[in-house]
Parts: C-alpha cells; sequence; structure tokens
C-alpha cells in the first residue's frame, strides 16, 4: 500500500551540488571573457520592493491591473531566488528581498529562447532581477511578468532544503546569514530589535537625554563586578582592559556639567555563556542628576513600555507559554519583603543563624561561599537568589541591596547596611540594575579599598581602584540616580526568545573547525 502522504526528495551531495553550480559560475567566467556579459554584474537598480508592491496593488483585481491606466503597471525588482517551476515554455519563480516575496512568470517567447534557457539552469538562491508588468494569475496570486531577467550573483551552495530548512540550533547561530535568508521568524525577531533600540534613543532623546560615547578599551576595568578580558595596547606599552561597564565614565559627565546622559554600548565580560549570558551584550545605560532610585525606577517602567509598543506593538506578551502584562504597575519590593512574601522563611528572614541553615541546605558550602561572617542583609541577598527569583514572573522592582556586594550605589540614610539600589525582574530574570548614586568621594575611596581587600582574598570579579573616579567626585558630582538595562534580555522578552543567542546576530561560539576547501580546476 503506497503512503499517500507527499515525500520529501533524497538530499544530494553537498559537495557535487557545489561542484555543479562552480562549473556553472566557469561557464560565466568563460563568456565574460569572450565579451558575452559579466558574471558578477553591479548595474542594475530595483525600484520596487514586494512589500510595497503587495500593499500598493495586492488588492486590485487582475481587470484594474489592466485597465489602470494607458500604459500597463509596470514594476522593477531584484532578490535571492527561492523557489521556481518550470513548466516547459514557461517558468515560475519566487525572489526574496528584504522586505518580504514576489513571484514572477518567465516565458521563452518574452524573454528569448537563449536567456530563457539559461533561466531553466540558474539555482535556487541565485540573486536574480526581473522586470516587466503585473497581473494576477489565475489564483490570485500578483506576479511580475517578466520581459527580462537577469542572473546577479552566482549562489555555490545550496540553501537548506525546503522540507527540512535549517535543522540545527548551533549552526543557526554559526551561519545567522543562512538563517536570516531561511527564516521569516527569524529576520523579524531582528526588524523588532532593531525597533526597539531605535524607540529607545526616541524616548531618551524625549525626556532631554544626551547620547554619549565612552571608551571600550580601559586602563582600569569598572562600573560592575565582573572578569574582564584583558589585552595590550603596544603604542601604550599598558595592558588593557574591554570595558564591563561604561558606569563610572558616564558618571564623570554628570561631574563635567551634563545633568543628562545615556549611552547603547557594547560590554565585555570574561565569564559563562548560558542561555542568559554572552561574554559580549549591548546595555542602555542612563544617568541623570538630581535623581534618586524612586525617580529611576518609574522612568524605567515606562521606557520598557514603550520599547515593547514600539518593537511588537502590545504590552500583552507571552513568554515561554506564559503570561507577562506590561500594562499593570511593576512591583515593588525590598529583598526582606519578597522573602516574606515568597517563601516560608517568615520571621526566621531577619534570623542569621536561620539563614544560614537554610542556605547550607540549599547546598552552599562554607568552602565555596563562605556563609559565616557575612552580615544579616547579605545572607538575605543569598537566600533571595535562591529561593526567590525565579519566581518574579511579572515585573517586580526588587529594592535595598547590602552595602558590601554595591560599591557605587548610595547608602541608604535610615539603614546604611543597604543602599538605594533596585533590580528588575521579569520572568525570573533580572533585566536592569539602577540606584541612587554615591557621589561622596571619601565614602567612595572607602569602598574601592573594600573591593581591592577582596580582590586580594580571591575575588577576581571584585573592582580595581580607580583614582581618577575619586578624583573626579572631589571636584563634586551633583546627587544623582543611574541604570543599566540589558538590551539582549529585554529582546528575549519581547520576542518570546528561549535563549540570548536568538537575539544576537552573531553570538560567541566555540571556534569552528576548519572545513576542507573544495577541489576547483586550474
Amino acid at each position: 500500500m503506497s503512503d499517500s502522504k507527499a515525500q520529501a526528495p533524497a538530499p544530494q551531495d553537498e559537495n557535487q551540488l557545489i561542484a555543479e553550480r562552480r562549473e556553472k559560475l566557469k561557464a560565466l567566467r568563460e563568456a565574460q571573457n569572450q565579451g558575452k556579459g559579466v558574471a558578477f554584474p553591479n548595474d542594475f537598480k530595483p525600484e520596487d520592493h514586494a512589500a510595497t508592491l503587495l500593499a500598493a496593488h495586492g488588492e486590485k483585481t487582475a481587470e484594474e491591473l489592466a485597465t489602470e491606466g494607458a500604459l500597463p503597471v509596470t514594476a522593477k525588482i531584484a532578490g535571492r531566488m527561492m523557489l521556481k517551476r518550470v513548466m516547459g515554455k514557461a517558468s515560475f519563480a519566487t525572489l526574496q528581498d528584504s522586505t518580504g516575496r514576489f513571484q514572477i512568470y518567465v516565458t521563452r517567447d518574452d524573454v528569448g529562447e537563449d536567456l530563457y534557457a539559461a533561466f531553466k539552469h540558474w539555482d535556487l538562491g541565485d540573486i536574480v532581477a526581473a522586470e516587466g508588468r503585473l497581473f494576477k494569475t489565475r489564483t490570485g496570486e500578483l506576479s511580475i511578468h517578466a520581459s527580462s531577467v537577469r542572473l546577479l550573483t552566482k549562489s555555490l551552495r545550496p540553501m537548506p532544503d525546503k522540507f527540512h530548512g535549517m535543522q540545527d540550533q548551533e549552526t543557526k547561530y554559526r551561519q545567522r546569514y543562512v538563517d536570516l535568508m531561511t527564516d521569516e521568524t527569524a529576520r523579524k525577531r531582528f526588524v523588532a530589535r532593531s525597533k526597539a533600540v531605535s524607540g529607545i534613543r526616541e524616548f531618551m532623546v524625549a525626556h532631554d537625554f544626551l547620547e554619549v560615547e565612552t571608551p571600550m578599551l580601559h586602563p582600569i576595568p569598572g562600573g560592575a563586578n565582573a572578569k574582564p578580558f584583558t589585552t595590550h595596547h603596544n603604542a601604550l606599552e599598558q595592558e588593557m582592559f574591554l570595558r564591563i561597564a561604561p558606569e563610572l565614565y558616564l558618571k564623570r559627565l554628570l561631574v563635567g556639567g551634563f545633568d543628562r546622559v545615556y549611552e547603547i554600548n557594547r560590554n565585555f565580560r570574561n565569564e559563562g555563556i548560558s542561555v542568559r549570558h554572552n561574554p559580549e551584550f549591548t546595555m542602555m545605560e542612563f544617568y541623570a542628576a538630581y535623581w534618586n532610585y524612586h525617580d529611576l525606577m518609574g522612568f524605567t517602567e515606562a521606557l520598557v513600555r514603550d520599547a515593547a509598543m514600539k518593537a511588537v506593538g502590545t504590552l500583552q506578551l507571552t513568554y515561554g507559554g506564559r503570561e507577562v502584562d506590561l500594562s499593570q504597575p511593576f512591583a515593588r519590593l525590598t529583598i526582606r519583603e519578597a522573602i516574606f512574601e515568597h517563601t516560608e522563611a517568615g520571621a526566621h528572614v531577619d534570623d542569621a543563624a536561620w539563614l544560614t541553615s537554610a542556605l547550607k541546605k540549599l547546598g552552599m558550602t562554607e568552602e565555596k561561599n563562605k556563609l559565616s561572617g557575612r552580615s544579616l542583609a547579605s545572607l538575605q541577598v543569598l537566600y533571595f537568589e535562591e529561593t526567590v527569583e525565579d519566581k518574579l514572573w511579572q515585573p517586580t522592582f526588587i529594592m535595598e541591596h547590602p552595602t558590601e556586594i554595591s560599591p557605587l550605589a548610595r547608602a541608604n540614610d535610615s539603614r546604611p547596611e543597604v543602599t538605594e539600589r533596585f533590580e528588575l525582574y521579569i520572568t525570573g530574570r533580572e533585566f536592569g540594575n539602577g540606584f541612587s548614586e554615591l557621589n561622596d568621594a571619601e565614602d567612595q575611596a572607602a569602598r574601592f579599598h573594600a573591593q581591592v581587600s577582596a580582590k586580594d582574598s580571591g575575588d577576581d570579579e571584585a573592582m580595581f581602584y580607580d583614582h581618577d573616579f575619586v578624583r573626579a567626585l572631589e571636584y563634586g558630582m551633583p546627587p544623582a540616580g543611574g541604570c543599566g538595562i540589558g538590551i539582549d534580555r529585554l529582546m528575549m522578552l519581547l520576542t518570546d526568545s528561549p535563549s540570548i543567542r536568538d537575539v544576537i546576530l552573531f553570538p560567541a561560539l566555540r571556534r569552528e573547525h576548519a572545513a576542507p576547501e573544495h577541489k576547483r580546476e586550474a
């Protein structure tokens, strides 16, 4: 009994297909040497795009297209050939440009016998130009009845077959160009990212923030607790560090007299790779004089909503099958309140001995985590991270982080053991970090010294002492607030992407083993 389902054709050997395409390119080069055309022409200028043609004429009937004016409606497009159906003296093909796909109809009588014969041997993946009149097929599809077609670029590698596509996820990341040409969802994801970043810029400028650029090569890594990438500057004869955060430079600009500054920047941290972490990532950091952390939370909430509307047009999101509502006011809880609300700790939240015991039961060890001697606030943070973080699905600001782990944040006036700091959590992940800025130069110097002591004790993520930044504060920095928002994680949320690699065009990957070169004729 025969199977009623259509069977996918057996895949051909890729090396054989590449060899065949190279032979076709060889013939094009030989023709060029004989003065018959150019192998890779660069003189065609498209005048139309798939999306604009469909928007302008897609709803018209065949009669309307034929009788719209004294002359037929014509179009001139170019794109990658994604489909081709040859039917004797006539063929259909689908071209894909940056806006979408459009069908062309090519006949021997219209383009000539020689060109039509050549067209029949063009391959999927080739870049093709076509021009001619618009018409509707019998099935009602808007198409171009081509009066001419041209091969602009010969594709030497076959695309993934239409039955299976590109299946391996790592190959999608490594060969993003193939992922983009074959997966419309991937293209839409990065269009949404572009819209979000552009929208953020518009939002910041509308609120009187000045976009600035600060160094990516730092003589001292600072602005975050992270392990940096190191390099060497030959001319200066000194070790340099790739930026882990722009914070200390942006705050220098507050000292210099700019009241509101922001930077959309690439940061680099020499740490692990996971679904949430890439060694190279994009942040947006902003600083405003005369703001505190309450001002920052309100502004951050408005900014996230604005980015969502501009990127995907809604505040009602779905992530991993669960709803996320950005339209409601974001919750605000201290670390202590979050533990009390989301765990069974109860009154034990203020008991250092109970927290230490609970953390050990959760798998933390004295040797690795150094639990003894920690402050109550520090133990509360560890317990929060282990038991509460992943429960914060709806947008929530978590406030009042310990002073000992917040070396750049202003301490709370009534509770100096904690700072005026918050982290924004959505879907159980951190999306932003902000605080009232520490502008007391002597306090900042003492905090840096404590960080140096921690580094000397083996903490390779602790900060260096930045003499110039302390000197800048000694000139006087106005009271201020600053915040950093992870653009990559925000885009994971807005596009329902499970991994940070899905929203970075070219994520960091282990080096690929060199592929053997295909044999070429001399």
